[in-house]
C-alpha cells in the first residue's frame, strides 16, 4: 500500500515536472515539443551567452595562475566572481518581481565587478603573457555596463 501511495506521489510530481519544463519551452502540449527541439528565444538569452563565455575564458586563464601562494587566491577569487555573476543574472532572469529582477541583477553586477577587479590584478601581474586577460576585462566592462542598465531600465519602468 504504501509503494502504491508513493509511486502516485512521484508519477503526480513527475508529470508537474514535465508540465513546467514544456511551459518553460513555451508550451503545455506534450506532443508539441520535446526536449531536443530548439527552445524559444528568452530575453536576456544573449546577455546569458555572453556570461558563460565569459566563465569559459576565466576557465581557460586559470592554469596559468597555479604559481604562487597569491596567484592561487587570485585564481580561487576571480572564479568565485565570475561564476557567481552568471549564477545570480539567471537568477534575475526567474525574478517572481520586478523589484526581485533589479536585486538580483545589481547582485549579479557585484559579482562581475568584482571578476573585472580580479582580472586587472592579473593583467597587472607576470602570471601571464602581457595581454592574455585584455579581452576578458573589455568584457567584463561591457557586461557590467550592460547589467547596471539592465537594472536601471527595470527599475524606471516600475
Amino acid at each position: 500500500m504504501v509503494n502504491i501511495l508513493f509511486l502516485q506521489l512521484r508519477r503526480r510530481r513527475d508529470d508537474e515536472q514535465g508540465m513546467e519544463r514544456r511551459i518553460e519551452l513555451g508550451t503545455r502540449d506534450k506532443a508539441q515539443r520535446t526536449e531536443n527541439d530548439p527552445a524559444p528565444r528568452r530575453k536576456g538569452d544573449d546577455i546569458a551567452e555572453r556570461l558563460l563565455d565569459a566563465v569559459e575564458g576565466v576557465r581557460q586563464l586559470l592554469p596559468g595562475l597555479r604559481g604562487d601562494p597569491a596567484a592561487k587566491h587570485v585564481a580561487k577569487q576571480l572564479w568565485r566572481s565570475v561564476t557567481g555573476g552568471g549564477a545570480n543574472y539567471e537568477e534575475a532572469r526567474g525574478a517572481e518581481s520586478r523589484a526581485d529582477f533589479v536585486h538580483k541583477v545589481r547582485v549579479a553586477t557585484k559579482e562581475l565587478r568584482e571578476a573585472h577587479y580580479w582580472l586587472r590584478v592579473v593583467q597587472r601581474s607576470s602570471w601571464l603573457s602581457p595581454g592574455a586577460a585584455d579581452g576578458l576585462v573589455h568584457e567584463m566592462d561591457q557586461l557590467v555596463a550592460i547589467l547596471v542598465a539592465s537594472a536601471r531600465t527595470a527599475k524606471s519602468n516600475s
